[in-house]
């Protein structure tokens, strides 16, 4: 597909895209208010069926985590957004792989103001196609930003929020200028946080090696997911524990995870080779798993996956 879809999801209805606007004077345009989820859905081999993939735990940390702290409150449950992006993805008729992304703001109203009675809350969904690009099999490379990782004393991470992603714009700038592809941030301790929207992992003597959720990171559902499948179908260790900057020029893999970055091979850190500087066969066997599971070729996980079309 060429341009933008047909149309968005915004406040229950399905209505076309150029009519998804919100006022300049929202707090979600003037402050970044806002919370979101980033959610894909794959296509199957034929093309034929489009599956939305983990949108339960999506919606439900996008309800239980971001919105709660943020102390929102919407109109719509998790299971009609659900059933929103469901429809969406049905009216713009997609047939290959999309990235889509419900988003909750505050509107008019009370200036910082939360109450419901004081000030809007609003919701739009939206989707787009997000094809694979070649760096997911063949690797990136990133620096360790200067920029360090936000933290839960000031902008928790756990809390996706549209205003946390500031960092990430302030540690991609710089990276891009530099040469780099992307980055990897340290948190206040200087040990290793995430990326710019992803969670790094790294393979060390046959083992998979994770910064803890109280590292400064989003509580990834990817990063989750991976873990499981680690253990459970690759028969690999994980340990969540601190990394070092150093232990990351030293790694035998080094690997972004998310839903935007799903399972990226990392190549070289601050121009020090990872590895062989090809993408590791650990990293390479998960992308094998991750990707069959998510265009519902294994029939074991299908409870993760919500068909688009029907069969």
């Amino acid at each position: 597909m060429s341009g933008n879809p047909a149309y968005a999801w915004m406040n229950g209805e399905i209505i076309p895209w150029e009519d998804a606007k919100v006022h300049v004077r929202t707090e979600g345009f003037m402050r970044g208010a806002s919370v979101f989820e980033g959610i894909r859905a794959y296509a199957s081999p034929d093309g034929r069926q489009l599956y939305v993939f983990k949108g339960a735990e999506h919606t439900d940390r996008l309800f239980h985590t971001s919105m709660k702290i943020l102390r929102m409150q919407l109109t719509w449950t998790a299971e009609d957004l659900i059933h929103g992006m469901v429809q969406l993805l049905r009216a713009n008729t997609f047939h290959a792989d999309v990235h889509i992304r419900p988003q909750v703001y505050f509107g008019m109203g009370e200036d910082h103001g939360f109450d419901p009675a004081r000030i809007e809350v609003g919701c739009v969904i939206t989707a787009v196609e997000r094809p694979a690009k070649p760096s997911l099999w063949n690797g990136i490379h990133v620096r360790v930003s200067s920029w360090r990782r936000i933290g839960d004393e000031t902008m928790p991470p756990r809390v996706k929020a549209g205003a946390n992603y500031l960092n990430s714009r302030y540690a991609m700038m710089e990276a891009r200028l530099d040469g780099y592809d992307s980055a990897i941030f340290l948190n206040a301790h200087g040990k290793v946080a995430e990326g710019p929207g992803a969670c790094v992992m790294i393979v060390r003597h046959g083992k998979v090696i994770a910064p803890p959720a109280t590292a400064g990171v989003l509580e990834s559902i990817t990063k989750s997911t991976l873990v499981q499948l680690f253990r459970s179908e690759l028969d690999v260790d994980v340990v969540e524990r601190e990394i070092d900057r150093t232990e990351l020029y030293v790694a035998d893999e080094v690997f972004f995870c998310g839903t935007g970055y799903e399972v990226q091979p990392i190549v070289s850190v601050d121009r020090y080779t990872i590895g062989t500087g090809e993408p590791g066969s650990v990293v390479k066997r998960m992308q094998d798993l991750y990707f069959n599971i998510a265009r519902g070729q294994n029939p074991k996980y299908s409870q993760w996956l919500r068909p688009v079309y029907p069969d």
